[in-house]
């Protein structure tokens, strides 16, 4: 695994760290101990620190002496003295409705890969994905761990336009669109769920390091969820991990 990453300016409020290293959860829990790290030891300034699969991004709201300041600082830091903790974050188990109403691909993925509708539903639901980062839009999940027999390529033409809880496939990750958007990841389902609420205290109750498992409803139970959600009697709780 690459420890030194390449480090560069990105305009004049922000840093951004790379690394060369596939997408996995030891990585993330490596990567997850140097934000920690640097926010904790090395960086001056308040900043905000992103991580995706293999990068940090820094943004600052302040002069760019300060950048400076923290550019120079990360350019001299030893990464290999780093060992990283185990971010064993929190399990969710959320429904996915699989009906031909919501699986607008799920015809094209079954031929591209030789699967059935049901077996594509078995397929999907049994992994415990790892929540590697949020972005694309406020909530987007980017999950890892998903069935090699599922990867599929994003769509040639996206979607203008695809419903709020979509739950798409694209290559070896999948994700739900927290609200209707453009989408170029094959849909396979929807997810009822409220994954971003800008009017509340917490927007959204999931973090990098956190677990997300699907199970399948049909779409009398997906009715059912989205009339509690709606009544504010649906509540999201972490589960217990095994």
């Amino acid at each position: 695994m690459q420890i030194k990453p390449s480090i560069n300016r990105l305009g004049e409020k922000a840093i951004l760290l790379q690394w060369d290293f596939n997408i996995a959860p030891e990585n993330l829990n490596w990567l997850l101990s140097i934000k920690q790290i640097l926010q904790k030891h090395v960086i001056e300034s308040k900043v905000q620190i992103i991580n995706t699969y293999n990068s940090l991004l820094m943004t600052y709201n302040c002069s760019i002496e300060n950048i400076y300041n923290d550019f120079n600082a990360l350019k001299s830091y030893d990464f290999t003295g780093i060992s990283y903790e185990d971010f064993k974050g929190k399990l969710y188990k959320l429904p996915v409705c699989y009906d031909v109403e919501f699986g607008l691909d799920l015809d094209e993925l079954a031929r591209r890969n030789s699967l059935t509708a049901s077996e594509i539903i078995h397929l999907h639901t049994q992994p415990v994905y790892t929540l590697y980062f949020m972005g694309f839009l406020p909530g987007f999940l980017y999950l890892g761990g998903m069935k090699e027999r599922l990867k599929i390529s994003r769509k040639k033409e996206p979607r203008t336009s695809v419903l709020k809880g979509a739950v798409g496939i694209a290559e070896n990750q999948t994700g739900i669109y927290p609200n209707s958007s453009p989408a170029g990841w094959q849909i396979i389902g929807n997810c009822p769920v409220e994954l971003f609420n800008a009017h509340t205290e917490n927007p959204c109750p999931f973090k990098a390091g956190d677990q997300i498992q699907f199970y399948s409803v049909s779409k009398q139970e997906y009715d059912k969820i989205k009339q509690q959600i709606k009544a504010g009697k649906y509540i999201l709780k972490p589960e217990s991990h095994a």
